[in-house]
This record gives structure tokens, sequence and C-alpha cells, in this order.
């Protein structure tokens, strides 16, 4: 099995918590060339669980518009 070849990148993390989706930009990131998988350090995860349970104020705010899939 070939070796997987990973490059530190900053990436967009997104979560849905209660209904709400938040955004947290430029974390940083271990990245699979080959799958696009993402890993995170164990400090970079207490950062994340810290952005969003804190409640403190976000950057910006989006608005994004909301598509169902159609069913057959």
């Amino acid at each position: 099995m070939p070796e997987e070849t990973l490059a530190k990148q900053e990436v967009t993390y997104t979560l849905e918590v209660h209904g709400r989706f938040i955004i947290i930009e430029h974390v940083p990131a271990r990245v699979s060339l080959q799958t696009g998988e993402r890993f995170f350090s164990p400090d970079t995860v207490k950062q994340l669980q810290a952005v969003v349970w804190d409640g403190k104020a976000p950057s910006r705010v989006i608005e994004t518009p909301v598509f169902e899939f159609p069913r057959a």
C-alpha cells in the first residue's frame, strides 16, 4: 500500500450545533493529497471547541440559501 502524502494547509471547518451552522476559517490542518481527508492536532481541536462553546461574537455573519434534496 503506498504511503499517504499529507500537506499542511489552512482549511475552513464547518459544523452544525443546535440547528445553526458554524464556519471557522483559516484552521491549520494536515490534508491527505490522495483523499482530501483532514487531520487536526489535539491543540487545534481544543481551540475549535473553544471557538464554538465560548459564545464570543463571530468575526462576521453570512446568509446562505438552503435547499432540500428532491425525493423520488
